[in-house]
C-alpha cells in the first residue's frame, strides 16, 4: 500500500499521497490516498480501522509508507523516489494521542517543555509559561497529571504538542473520553489558537457532532481510501455513498427499486421490498437519473421523521405510511420507536412527544416523511447520477 502527503509551513497546505501495505496472520491492510489539506482543521471520518491512525503515523513518521510523498509547502519530509526521510524529531510535527502520553512523573511545566530540551533554559521556561496560559492551565504548573482533571491533562498534552511550534498538527480523537462541555471549550480554544498560527491540523474522530463543530473540510476513509471529500454539509448532508451514511447517522438504509419517474414534479416513486412476502412499500423521493427497475439504496435519519397517532391529512409531505409500534426505549433525552410499516424504521422523539401521543408497543401510528428527507445512495453496484451531484 502507498501513502504519500504533501505539507506546508505555517500558513500552507499540506498536501499528502501515501501507499502503505500491512500483512499480518489475519489480514493484509493497504492505505492509498492523496489528499491536500490547508491550514485549518481536516477531519478524517471513518470507522474503526479504516487507516485513519495509519495515515497519522505516516505524517509524524512513525510509520514509513512503500511509496509516496509527503512535504509541508516546499519542506519534503518523505519521499520515496528520493529516498528523503526526515527524522520523527526533525518534522516539526505536533502529535496528541488519544492516551495523551503525559509523563506522570513530571509535572505539568515540566510536561510542557519537554519537546525544548535542546532550548536554553530561560527560552523554555518563556515558552511554556505563554503556552500554559493560553490554555488557561498555568496555575496547576507544578502538579503531576494523576492530580489533575482529564480535560485538564488533554489541555496540557495540547500545551506540550503546540509548544514546539509545529508546522502541522496530528490529534488522534483527541477528546473522545470528555463530556460535551469539558470538550466544547477545548475545542474553543484549540481553534483560538490556530487563529493565530493557521497550520494544517488532521483530527481524527468518530463523532459526527465533533466533524460539524470543527470541521472546515472532512475525508472520510474506508479500508484505506478516502471515499468522500468536502465540507461537513457537503459530505454529510446528502451522501452518495452508504458507508458515508451510516458515518453521518442515517439510522434507516433500505434496498429499493424505482417505480415511476415524475419528471413533472422531481421526483421518482421507489418500491422497498417488505418484510413480509408479497407486500411493499412506496416511498416518493428525489429524482435521479435512473430508468424503472433501477437498484437504489434509500437512507432516511431517524430524527426526520414525524409520528402521527391519528392519520394527518393536508400535508406538504409526500409520506404518510401507516404502521404499528414495535418497542419504544428511551436513550437519555431521545426515545427511540422501531415501527412495524411493512419494513421497521427508527423514529426518534422527544420524551415530552412520548408522553404526550401515550407511545407503546402495540399502539398504531402514521410516519410522515418529506421526500428531501429520503436520500438516495449508491450501493456496492448502483452507480446512478444524482442530479446535480458531481
Amino acid at each position: 500500500m502507498a501513502t504519500s502527503v504533501e505539507t506546508k509551513l505555517a500558513n500552507s497546505n499540506l498536501s499528502a499521497s501515501v501507499r502503505k501495505t500491512f500483512l499480518s496472520a489475519e489480514r493484509e491492510f493497504s492505505l492509498d490516498v492523496a489528499f491536500v489539506a490547508a491550514p485549518g482543521f481536516t477531519i478524517l471520518f471513518g470507522a474503526s480501522g479504516s487507516g485513519k491512525t495509519t495515515l497519522l503515523d505516516c505524517v509524524a513518521g512513525l510509520t514509513t509508507p512503500n511509496a509516496g510523498r509527503i512535504a509541508v509547502g516546499e519542506r519534503v519530509l518523505f519521499d520515496a523516489e528520493t529516498h528523503e526521510n526526515i527524522p520523527v524529531a526533525k518534522r516539526r510535527v505536533g502529535y496528541v494521542l488519544q492516551d495523551l502520553a503525559l509523563f506522570p512523573h513530571l509535572t505539568v511545566v515540566r510536561n510542557t517543555e519537554y519537546g525544548l530540551a535542546h532550548l536554553p533554559r530561560a527560552t523554555r521556561k518563556e515558552r511554556a509559561a505563554a503556552m500554559l496560559h493560553e490554555f488557561r492551565i498555568d496555575h496547576m504548573r507544578q502538579q503531576r497529571p494523576a492530580e489533575i482533571s482529564g480535560g485538564e491533562r488533554q489541555r496540557v498534552a495540547l500545551a506540550r504538542a503546540l509548544v514546539t511550534d509545529p508546522c502541522v498538527l496530528l490529534l488522534d480523537e483527541p477528546l473522545a473520553a470528555l463530556d460535551g462541555a469539558t470538550k466544547a471549550k477545548i475545542i474553543d480554544d484549540l481553534r483560538h489558537w490556530n487563529e493565530a498560527h493557521r497550520i494544517p491540523i488532521l483530527y481524527v474522530t468518530h463523532n459526527r457532532e465533533e466533524v460539524l463543530a470543527l470541521g472546515e473540510r472532512v475525508l472520510v476513509m474506508e479500508q484505506g481510501r478516502i471515499i468522500a471529500q468536502g465540507t461537513p454539509h457537503e459530505v454529510l448532508s446528502a451522501p452518495l455513498q452508504e458507508t458515508v451514511a451510516q458515518l453521518a447517522g442515517f439510522e434507516n438504509i433500505f434496498d429499493a427499486a424505482v417505480w415511476l419517474v415524475h419528471e413533472d414534479r422531481g421526483t421518482i416513486t421507489c418500491r422497498l421490498s417488505a418484510d413480509k412476502p408479497g407486500q411493499f412499500v412506496l416511498l416518493e423521493t428525489p429524482l435521479i437519473r435512473a430508468e424503472m427497475g433501477s437498484r437504489v439504496r434509500i437512507g432516511i435519519r431517524a430524527g426526520d421523521i414525524l409520528l402521527a397517532v391519528v392519520k394527518p391529512e393536508g400535508l406538504s409531505a409526500r409520506n404518510v405510511i401507516a404502521g404499528q409500534i414495535i418497542s419504544v426505549e428511551r436513550r437519555d433525552m431521545i426515545v427511540s420507536a422501531r415501527v412495524d410499516c411493512g419494513i421497521t424504521m427508527e423514529v426518534h422523539l422527544t420524551l415530552a412527544a412520548r408522553d404526550a401521543l401515550h407511545l407503546a408497543a402495540g399502539r398504531d401510528v402514521w410516519l410522515v416523511i418529506k421526500t428531501h428527507s429520503c436520500h438516495l445512495m449508491r450501493g456496492s453496484s448502483s452507480q446512478f447520477p444524482v442530479l446535480g451531484s458531481q
